[in-house]
């Protein structure tokens, strides 16, 4: 343990040609307080700009920046398990690239976390994002804390350090479906938040919209919860039930004489609606196969194409 790295930095990049090097730059400032141990893994999620020329740049001119070269787009948290597995230090930080994770947080981050915590996350206190990117978070939290039963923060996202043991434990969660700040709130350990500023996007715009958005919110709610087929498994015994019930009016209004000519109309809406509920609830429980089924062919997580800097000492 003594030969790790005291800190590492992941950071997964998509989009940050322009942003890479005030990263980096400011990163090293504010770790260079704590320690001159530490290194940066910096993960390229195939960013269709020149970012991995600008990493490259980085691991030049300094050794301690190790550049991850993902063969195609694995997406956000994949990318961050990839840094992950490179990353060796004793704390390990995740933030962005675009730098609303300010690296001037690190130190009160890491200052936090030797009083005894092995996971110390940034609470956001003024969010700096647009309207449609705090609505979707307020969504997909609420959605994902009902089906799920696991309670979770908007204000916190991915940017916090953790112990190397909590790493070590997060890597070995198989899954194909990666969601970093949920598997942490998973695999337990002392924890805390800590408030930090929330600080501007330093270019661009984020690289998710609102199909990725709702594939990533699908996917870890698929991922971590059996509760939409217990709510299929409710919802068919309620149907049962209001079956039954219209059963036995459709008998009594029979020997009543209320009903003179049996409806149509009644007969083509159940007949439809019971259906439609078959078909919804045989799809949940396919996506659950399917999902099986992509599990048990055991891909890689990640490819990597190129690596710089992994073994540098």
């Amino acid at each position: 343990m003594q030969d790790r790295p005291l800190i590492s930095v992941v950071s997964p990049v998509y989009k940050g040609e322009k942003m890479v090097h005030e990263l980096v730059t400011r990163v090293k400032a504010n770790v260079s307080q704590l320690t001159t141990d530490f290194d940066i893994v910096l993960v390229n999620d195939a960013s269709p700009d020149d970012s991995w020329d600008a990493i490259l740049k980085e691991c030049h001119d300094d050794k301690r920046v190790k550049g991850i070269n993902l063969s195609r787009n694995f997406g956000q948290h994949k990318a961050i398990l990839a840094g992950l597995n490179y990353a060796k230090g004793r704390w390990v930080v995740v933030m962005d690239c675009d730098l609303q994770d300010r690296p001037e947080e690190i130190p009160a981050l890491y200052r936090k976390a030797q009083e005894g915590f092995d996971i110390v996350q940034g609470e956001r206190e003024h969010r700096k994002d647009g309207f449609f990117k705090r609505l979707s978070s307020t969504l997909f939290n609420s959605v994902f804390a009902y089906l799920s039963g696991i309670k979770t923060n908007k204000k916190i996202a991915n940017f916090g350090i953790y112990s190397y043991k909590v790493i070590e434990a997060v890597c070995k969660m198989p899954e194909r479906d990666r969601a970093f700040g949920v598997q942490v709130n998973y695999v337990g350990f002392r924890r805390t938040t800590l408030p930090i500023e929330h600080g501007n996007r330093l270019e661009g715009s984020s690289g998710y919209n609102l199909a990725k958005l709702l594939s990533l919110a699908f996917g870890t709610i698929i991922s971590n919860t059996n509760k939409p087929l217990k709510m299929m498994v409710t919802m068919g015994f309620c149907m049962a039930l209001i079956a039954m019930l219209i059963a036995v009016y459709n008998i009594l209004a029979y020997f009543l004489g209320l009903i003179i000519v049996p409806g149509f109309t009644s007969t083509i809406f159940s007949i439809w609606f019971v259906g439609g509920m078959l078909m919804v609830q045989m799809g949940i429980v396919g996506i659950y196969i399917g999902r099986v089924f992509d599990q048990v062919k055991g891909r890689p997580l990640f490819v990597v194409m190129d690596e710089v800097n992994v073994n540098a000492e």
